[in-house]
């Protein structure tokens, strides 16, 4: 295994009732000021509408601009902007205008999905989204390459470049041959929901179709782009690692009910079986069984759904980096 680029993923969660917004987006800018310091690659955030237990952070390319004026090398990401419930040409503005600002440093990636009441939030809670979902992302894909909108006019600022990073997350073989048809990256997810017929399956051999799809549609003179997100969490302790995520999937398993979405989980067990937990030994051991990140070229931790705390992050961040990816292959460069 020879991992590319390392990637740190947030969604914003917030985890104590006492926690404001504030709060939680201060935290996560100094994570992401870690992971500049110890050489991460990619820094990625998602969106999400109305619940803070699920996410926290509506509008992605505010929060990553600021987030590009305190960080000057690491790119960043959107993994994913729920591109169904957007304008295509008001995210393509707004990608641009990000891009420019941070020195060409956006990765931007698009997705179908979001829970139900997000649907609901913009009066789509009846719309088809796969449908919905094509079409914007094919006016999103066109203004970013630089096709007249009105008139003759393009996008401005124009996105030069940007057309060629985008990434499109799935989980089904049909999604990801489409993204490797477009030339897009492949976002991969840290969990995926089980066919009824094979529930022990493992993530990776779960994705591992997904991949083959992906690769078999790739134009040959477009490099594959393949992005593993992964529940990652390390510390010191095996028994607290565990204890710490224990904690954090029973409040993952409340979030599910109450917000819908993908049949992901029902116990603590189910929630807990695609994540990498313990001391760093013990998380390459894990990590290096993974068939499916060793094809890809971006490896993207997050600590969702443990979400042990502040302090428990800054730490799983800076052992992942110092002690768990060298051994997987990983350079800071």
């Amino acid at each position: 295994m020879t991992i590319r680029n390392l990637g740190f993923f947030t969604r914003l969660v917030r985890t104590d009732e006492s926690e404001d917004s504030a709060t939680v987006y201060r935290q996560a800018l100094e994570q992401f000021d870690l992971a500049e310091r110890l050489g991460y690659d990619t820094a990625w955030v998602a969106q999400h509408h109305l619940d803070p237990a699920e996410g926290g952070l509506p509008s992605p390319f505010v929060f990553l601009a600021h987030a590009a004026a305190r960080n000057p090398r690491i790119r960043f990401g959107t993994a994913i902007v729920t591109l169904a419930l957007e304008d295509p040409v008001r995210v393509a503005e707004d990608a641009a205008v990000l891009d420019t600002l941070s020195g060409g440093r956006l990765e931007l990636g698009f997705g179908a999905g979001g829970s139900r009441h997000a649907f609901e939030l913009f009066e789509l809670a009846d719309a088809d989204r796969q449908q919905l979902y094509a079409a914007k992302l094919a006016k999103v894909s066109e203004a970013l390459a630089g096709a007249p909108l009105v008139d003759g006019r393009g996008l401005n600022p124009p996105a030069t470049g940007l057309r060629n990073r985008l990434w499109q997350a799935t989980f089904s073989a049909s999604g990801a041959r489409r993204a490797g048809l477009a030339g897009d990256g492949l976002l991969l997810s840290k969990a995926q929901p089980r066919d009824p017929a094979a529930p022990e399956a493992t993530l990776w051999e779960i994705q591992q179709p997904l991949v083959d799809a992906y690769l078999e549609a790739l134009p040959q003179e477009v490099a594959p782009r393949i992005g593993a997100s992964r529940g990652v969490f390390v510390a010191d302790d095996h028994d607290r690692a565990r204890a710490a995520a224990e904690r954090g999937a029973v409040r993952f398993l409340e979030q599910l009910r109450r917000n819908g979405g993908p049949d992901l989980a029902h116990t603590v067990e189910e929630v807990l079986r695609d994540c990498y937990i313990g001391t760093p030994d013990e998380v390459v051991e894990q990590l290096s069984a993974d068939t499916a990140l060793l094809r890809s070229t971006d490896f993207i931790v997050q600590v969702h759904p443990v979400d042990p705390g502040h302090e428990a992050t800054l730490r799983s961040i800076e052992l992942i980096a110092t002690k768990v990816a060298p051994q997987l292959g990983w350079r800071d460069r």
